[in-house]
């Protein structure tokens, strides 16, 4: 159950729900199921009120400016800093219509972790975490504003090449992709530097088939555990075979142990001297 569809006024109204079903004496689970929201959701909206009263339920409409669509103000753009810098949010399993007792609140939610942020997900985490409504569109303005915009490379154009980079794909991609049913098992991604003019900036990208961007960002090179905890994320949602870029993996022991255990997920790494075009 996720927000990300919703506008700011109807998910205003789900958390005022929300707060008067627990003020009902029904459980964040029920509450969960009720209205839609998530369990963080319905628990961020229950402590506002507890510390603030029913004016501080509501989210705030805080980011974007009126008239300049693409400029944030200071505080929010260090709080999506905060946030790319971090691990991603964990997100709760669909809780099943019978709830166990053991899940009755949100602390004993089973969670799982993204492999990185997608713009729905920054935009969740801003509202639960801190009341700020910021929609996805604006949040992709941002990415492209700071140099984190990456598009998916065209791998149905790169398969028919007659070039190194289509022989390539063919033989050392292709076999991987073909074998898996579903698109969604398949993925690309990479590592690189962004020469970004006040800070240190290193990002792990990531595109399932939709082409969906989800990315983390560093101050500093990725150290082992950082892709390790990308790839466990990844392997954990289903991820079949990862296409990747930019990074000698072979190098670290402790990744090369980690996916020589792992019998349902490949990552099929791109050579350093093949060029790749979005």
């Amino acid at each position: 159950m996720s927000t990300k569809h919703l506008s700011p006024e109807l998910l205003n109204e789900r958390r005022k729900q929300a707060v008067q079903l627990r003020l009902d004496g029904y459980t964040v689970a029920v509450v969960s199921q009720q209205t839609g929201l998530s369990a963080p959701t319905v628990s961020a909206a229950w402590k506002a009120f507890r510390e603030g009263g029913w004016a501080a339920v509501p989210v705030k409409p805080r980011g974007r400016l009126k008239g300049q669509a693409n400029v944030l103000s200071a505080d929010v753009q260090a709080l999506l800093w905060q946030a790319l810098f971090q691990q991603s949010f964990q997100q709760p399993f669909q809780v099943p219509d019978q709830v166990p007792s053991q899940w009755a609140e949100e602390e004993e939610t089973p969670r799982l972790i993204e492999p990185g942020w997608s713009s729905a997900g920054l935009a969740e985490w801003l509202a639960i975490q801190h009341g700020v409504a910021l929609s996805q569109r604006a949040i992709e303005h941002w990415w492209e504003a700071q140099g984190l915009k990456h598009e998916p490379w065209k791998l149905s154009a790169l398969a028919t090449q007659r070039s190194q980079q289509g022989r390539w794909f063919r033989t050392a991609v292709a076999p991987h992709f073909n074998k898996l049913k579903e698109a969604d098992q398949r993925w690309q991604g990479g590592v690189r530097h962004i020469a970004h003019p006040t800070k240190s900036l290193f990002q792990i990208y990531l595109h399932g088939s939709r082409g969906r961007l989800l990315m983390r960002c560093f101050e500093s090179p990725p150290d082992a555990q950082a892709y390790l905890s990308v790839f466990a994320a990844l392997n954990a949602y289903g991820v079949k075979a990862l296409m990747f870029h930019g990074a000698l993996l072979t190098a670290s022991p402790d990744i090369t142990d980690w996916l020589a255990q792992q019998a349902s997920f490949c990552l099929v790494p791109v050579p350093a001297d093949l060029a790749l075009s979005a």
